[in-house]
């Protein structure tokens, strides 16, 4: 990924949850894959990602490394599970690592989480950052807000890419920051920025599954999200169709029947039997 920030070659992320997500995804062709904490909203319907639980995290991100070759994967560190004592953040780390199989794990913060990142990446886990807005954090910054806005918000984050980026993160996502912003901050790093909703400036971006493919009902339209499919209305119409035929009894029809041979039609079928 470094590289191909160094050859100016745009990293492309999907969010992934199961193994036939993740395998439409390889197929693709994309770069990463990330088993984001997003499972929360849109797979469980939770109202913030805080719920999920690291054994879920496990869950999931063990469906998508067995779905997948090629694309790197990194998992979410989900709430409260690395900033607690080092022992227990890296024994944490640890259990995501060794039993969903991931890659790398991405961790939400700068200066505050910096000295777990370095241990992190001390102890042999790639780590990637992720500041701006902080879903993790949403209580605390007063909702989904665009971050980055005025002087002091943008210092903030610049200090946060450069200490992560000091404590050995490989790369940091920047979500819902401003463009002007988002630029400035990947000049100024070594490491590669990847953008939610923070601009073309990014080194590479990255969306969420059911964002891009419209795979939800309702569909609550986001400004930094451009669908590339319409899966949702195409599931709805599909079952609404088999409904509508099982119902008629159209459906089966003698092509998606089983039939006995000739000789077998005998008395297991209510035929008579001689003698």
């Amino acid at each position: 990924m470094k590289k191909m920030k160094a050859d100016g070659v745009p990293i492309s992320m999907i969010t992934a949850y199961d193994y036939p997500s993740a395998k439409l995804a390889e197929e693709a062709g994309v770069d990463v894959i990330l088993v984001g904490d997003s499972l929360g909203n849109v797979v469980q319907g939770q109202q913030s990602t805080l719920p999920v639980t690291l054994d879920e995290m496990i869950y999931h991100t063990k469906l998508v490394t067995r779905a997948i070759s090629a694309p790197f994967v990194v998992a979410d560190m989900p709430f409260m599970t690395y900033h607690g004592s080092l022992d227990q953040s890296l024994h944490n780390i640890g259990r995501l690592m060794r039993e969903g199989l991931c890659k790398a794990v991405k961790m939400e913060g700068g200066v505050e989480i910096a000295h777990t990142v370095q241990a992190s990446v001390q102890a042999g886990v790639p780590v990637m950052g992720h500041i701006g807005l902080t879903p993790q954090s949403v209580y605390q910054i007063g909702g989904y807000r665009v971050q980055g806005k005025n002087n002091e918000q943008a210092r903030k984050l610049i200090d946060d890419a450069k200490v992560l980026e000091q404590a050995g993160a490989f790369a940091i996502v920047l979500e819902l920051v401003t463009d002007e912003l988002a630029e400035q901050i990947t000049k100024q790093l070594s490491i590669p920025t990847i953008g939610i909703g923070a601009g073309p400036h990014c080194d590479g971006q990255v969306l969420v599954f059911h964002d891009l493919l419209q795979y939800a009902s309702p569909v609550i339209p986001k400004k930094f999200v451009k669908a590339y499919a319409n899966i949702g209305d195409s599931i709805r119409n599909g079952i609404a169709e088999y409904v509508k035929e099982v119902k008629n009894r159209s459906f089966p029809s003698q092509e998606h029947a089983f039939h006995a041979e000739l000789e077998a039609a005998g008395p297991l079928y209510g035929g008579k039997s001689e003698g």
